[in-house]
């Protein structure tokens, strides 16, 4: 029998590898999304790797009647949720856009859920939820406390779900925190699509070293740290992607709320990142240090113990073939999807 599940957020870049992933595991994959950060062009580019089309129903999650319909006319039996804004920047500018959006729309999933009666859920988590307090590597029993409304969305609905899977254990429920997402599928069909300026790291370098943008800013170089620059953990989407299937495999099988970090393990530098894009990409990179940025804590990565353990799922890409993936999808869209 089919396993179709429900991909909300589809077309995003966690979304839409994970798509791959799901689909090319067996899984019919539905996808709905409302096109906010992302782009129709991407269901064809996952037809392109798959060899064959998800269903795609553009819709906001929080329009509820018509995500009740969706499990009504497709027989889901579980979800992946990734729908949601993720700037934390734009977050502390417009907190409220964002409790509305990424908790109204994960209410109103989990309504339809409960009236269709499907209750195997797979939520995209981050690691912003951990403490500022905390010392790496940050383990899933580490304290809590997101200094951002982006992370605080993320916090409050990891204990919404909590508290659904304590008062009905028939709920199968995965928080999957990740740490440092980047990367692209290697048949550079896929990737990160930023919309202006590059919030993260690497879609900036990546412009810089296609000369979109002049130069990086370095946010500080006198953190304790070997080189003097932030560490925090990459792991490549398509690694990340593959959590979300040995997640959502291991949730078929078992009840309750689960937590799972998604990284490597292992941290590396901004500069170590900026020395391994410019190896592969041929040339040095403009940058300039500038003063630290408030909120910045210098070491961050993951312990990867419970995944390895739990879901037997390691990252396996090194920083590398993350670079190099990056690069290839940049160059093959320099404007993303336009």
């Amino acid at each position: 029998m089919e396993k179709f599940t429900l991909v909300t957020g589809g077309t995003g870049y966690i979304g839409s590898h994970t798509s791959v992933a799901l689909m090319e595991a067996g899984y019919q994959v539905v996808i709905v999304d409302n096109l906010v950060n992302s782009s129709k062009k991407i269901l064809s580019r996952i037809e392109q790797i798959t060899g064959s089309a998800p269903v795609f129903i553009e819709a906001d999650l929080r329009d509820t009647s018509t995500i009740i319909e969706i499990f009504s006319d497709y027989p889901i039996t579980s979800v992946v949720h990734f729908a949601g804004l993720k700037a934390v920047g734009e977050s502390v500018e417009e907190p409220v856009k964002y409790y509305d959006n990424n908790l109204g729309s994960t209410l109103s999933l989990l309504d339809a859920m409960a009236l269709s009666e499907v209750s195997t859920l797979v939520f995209s988590s981050s690691a912003t939820v951990y403490s500022s307090s905390e010392i790496a590597p940050f383990d899933e029993a580490a304290e809590l406390g997101p200094t951002n409304p982006y992370g605080m969305s993320k916090y409050f609905i990891e204990q919404i779900l909590s508290d659904i899977a304590l008062g009905d254990d028939e709920w199968s429920i995965g928080l999957l925190r990740y740490f440092n997402p980047i990367g692209a599928h290697p048949t550079g069909l896929i990737g990160e699509m930023p919309t202006g300026i590059p919030n993260n790291l690497v879609p900036y370098i990546m412009q810089v070293a296609f000369e979109k943008l002049e130069k990086l800013f370095i946010f500080g170089d006198d953190y304790e740290t070997p080189d003097g620059t932030c560490i925090r953990d990459y792991i490549h989407v398509v690694d990340l992607a593959r959590g979300h299937l040995a997640a959502l495999q291991f949730l078929e099988d078992a009840n309750g709320s689960h937590v799972w970090n998604l990284g490597t393990g292992k941290g590396s530098s901004v500069l170590e990142l900026v020395k391994m894009v410019e190896e592969v990409v041929g040339k040095p990179i403009p940058r300039e240090v500038v003063g630290r940025r408030s909120g910045d804590i210098p070491v961050v990565f993951a312990d990867v113990e419970k995944a390895l353990n739990e879901l037997s799922w390691r990252a396996e890409n090194t920083l590398m073939q993350m670079c190099v993936d990056h690069w290839n999808w940049q160059r093959q869209n320099p404007d993303g999807y336009q």
